[in-house]
């Protein structure tokens, strides 16, 4: 994938994601829902300062150290990301951390505004960065069952 191309993309879905949480911020208030598909889908205002699940509350300088290291290290091992399903992770990846690294060093926290509901069980709410994420980690596992085009020689 064309470097332009891929540098464009990231920040694209980093705006998204940004847009996006504004938006929340703007037009619902803080730990209000708007229901979408009701009992299933909600926009809810929240903010986190930890991880997922509420994991590591109040962590918001570790995870702008983590986050700043990792997305460092993705640029610098770019070239070990080959084949389309991982360069499209490595998209999707880049733009995430982008996204959620800038409300934590914007706002001092990640605005989190989608939220899911599976037989009245709550699943924690998320964003458009979070998504890319965890997109992101479904196909570098995808490509991970692939076999890359020297081991297929290797093998033969």
């Amino acid at each position: 994938m064309n470097s332009l191309i891929s540098w464009g993309a990231i920040l694209l879905l980093a705006l998204i994601d940004q847009g996006t949480k504004a938006l929340v911020v703007l037009h619902i208030p803080f730990q209000e829902s708007v229901p979408v598909i009701p009992g299933f889908f909600n926009l809810t205002h929240l903010y986190n300062t930890g991880a997922a699940f509420g994991m590591l509350h109040d962590s918001n300088l570790f995870f702008i150290v983590i986050s700043t290291v990792a997305f460092f290290a993705l640029v610098i091992l770019r070239r070990y990301f080959v084949g389309r399903l991982m360069q499209i992770g490595w998209v999707l990846l880049l733009g995430g951390i982008l996204g959620n690294l800038t409300d934590r060093l914007r706002v001092g926290h990640v605005v989190e505004f989608l939220d899911l509901q599976f037989r009245s069980a709550p699943w924690p709410s998320f964003n458009v960065a979070d998504s890319c994420i965890c997109i992101a980690a479904g196909l570098f596992l995808l490509a991970s069952f692939q076999s890359s085009p020297s081991s297929a020689k290797q093998s033969k």
